[in-house]
């Protein structure tokens, strides 16, 4: 029995800001301060599994993104040596049915009918021994022909998670399913919670490839097709699966529960009376760390419930998440407060109101800000760039370059360029030169000479940029040759 992983890392995590990003979502963050990311971990936790059971077989996963986020996700599964069946990129987003459709269009060419697992990428799960259990459990059922997804008992009557009701309230067999219900408000929340028939929905999902695409073209025509075209119309480009961006945009935006889920637990008849919707308890430490109050929670507690990350000082706080990751914060005083600091905003906020967080992202946006979209830590395929002081007529960066990397060959039309080598060894293109440079050494690139700078060596290039001119945007470049496609 073949699992096909399938992991959708397209979110945007708004209500994680400042941390989280457009350009650099909370999937793609280690916001407990651990050495492996939210995604890193989706993508570990599955290993295990073949040796406990000589009748499975995990295959490389299949990742779905937003096409902004590629070369991130492909770092970090360079990160941890994985290669991937797949990495296909969303040109826009359309939520996860459309996701889910084509990497099951792809998995059903990559993989045959192998049971999918689907995961989103920002989850937490504590117990990974009992969590590869429950998902052997339920591939047994998917292969079945069973669509299977996995329920959280509730611990508290949340307002962030939707609910599944299932036919009966058992604590560790499977059952049919028998409702859907989207985020209640409190007193639903509380009439929910204190119903043994409900349980949080976890997102996760298991079924062939077969069956997810025969439910969608039933309930969802327009889905299907739009998403049949957007895959049979793309192409491959490097390690990244790209799609047709007309028929992808036409496709229309919903949810796998909105779109197929809640048609199944209203009539399970409709498509077939051999397959069946069901639901296996998932009580393997699960959270969805959807916002700040939920990370809170799970981050390592002191003695007088305070979550502390980074260079922190408390003096008579308590019941707090205090998250510095340039500065230090001193907090004195607090209770129940969030106080989240990154290099260009801090987030101060009541626990119980972090998730309107969402608000303040709504309104930088309507502001026209960048500080919703983008860090001051700017990540490129290359490595990463900071900002370090901006004037007028002069900009100075912070320019990290991997081993063996190289930025595109390029020329500015408005700016001119000062390098001076920190550390590491550049090995620089300056019209018709080509030159290595030390630490301490330097050069200048004039405006409108083309240029190239690349890290030859063994250990991270680090330099300081000096930008002067007119004007300083990074739409300000002309690439010749760049080995990314960009």
């Amino acid at each position: 029995m073949n699992i096909q992983p399938v992991i959708l890392s397209g979110g945007a995590g708004t209500r994680l800001w400042p941390l989280s990003r457009e350009l650099f979502p909370k999937q793609l963050h280690a916001p407990f301060g651990g050495e492996f990311t939210l995604l890193q971990h989706t993508v570990m936790r599955l290993k295990g599994i073949e040796a406990q059971h000589d009748d499975v077989k995990v295959l490389p996963p299949i990742l779905v993104c937003n096409e902004e986020h590629r070369f991130l996700v492909a770092e970090q599964m360079r990160q941890i040596q994985t290669e991937t069946n797949g990495l296909i990129l969303e040109p826009i987003g359309r939520n996860t049915a459309p996701a889910l459709t084509l990497a099951a269009l792809h998995a059903a060419t990559v993989s045959g009918d192998s049971v999918m697992l689907v995961m989103p990428a920002d989850h937490v799960i504590r117990d990974v021994d009992a969590f590869q259990r429950i998902v052997y459990e339920g591939a047994l059922k998917a292969v079945a022909g069973n669509t299977v997804t996995f329920g959280v008992t509730p611990t508290f009557p949340a307002t962030g998670y939707g609910y599944i009701k299932r036919s009966n309230a058992s604590e560790s067999e499977e059952c049919t399913v028998s409702s859907f219900i989207e985020k209640p408000n409190e007193e639903k929340a509380q009439q929910l919670f204190e119903d043994d028939s409900y349980l949080w929905n976890s997102g996760i999902f298991m079924m062939k490839p077969s069956i997810w695409l025969g439910q969608l073209s039933y309930f969802r025509k327009d889905m299907y097709d739009a998403c049949r075209d957007a895959s049979e119309n793309g192409m491959a480009d490097g390690d990244f699966q790209r799609v047709g961006v007309p028929a992808f945009e036409r496709c229309p935006s919903d949810s796998i529960d909105y779109a197929v889920m809640e048609h199944l637990a209203s009539d399970q008849s409709l498509i077939d009376v051999d397959s069946r919707l069901l639901v296996i308890p998932l009580n393997a430490g699960w959270s969805d760390v959807g916002g700040w109050a939920n990370l809170q929670e799970e981050a390592p507690h002191d003695e007088h419930g305070n979550a502390v990350l980074g260079d922190v000082i408390t003096h008579n706080v308590k019941d707090s998440l205090l998250l510095s990751s340039h500065r230090l914060i001193a907090g004195v005083g607090l209770n129940n407060l969030i106080v989240v600091e990154t290099a260009d905003a801090v987030l101060v906020a009541n626990k119980d109101d972090a998730q309107h967080v969402k608000e303040i992202v709504a309104q930088l946006k309507l502001d026209g800000r960048s500080e919703h979209q983008i860090h001051k830590r700017v990540h490129r395929p290359w490595g990463d760039y900071e900002g370090i002081d901006l004037g007028e007529r002069y900009q100075v960066k912070r320019i990290t370059v991997r081993p063996g990397a190289s930025l595109s060959l390029q020329m500015h039309h408005h700016r001119a360029e000062h390098w001076i080598v920190v550390s590491g060894t550049a090995k620089v293109t300056r019209g018709e030169d080509e030159f290595l440079l030390s630490e301490n050494e330097s050069t200048y690139i004039p405006i409108g000479v083309k240029h190239r700078l690349v890290n030859p060596g063994h250990v991270p290039l680090e330099i300081i940029e000096v930008q002067s001119g007119s004007y300083l945007g990074e739409d300000d470049i002309v690439r010749f040759d760049d080995e990314y496609g960009r």
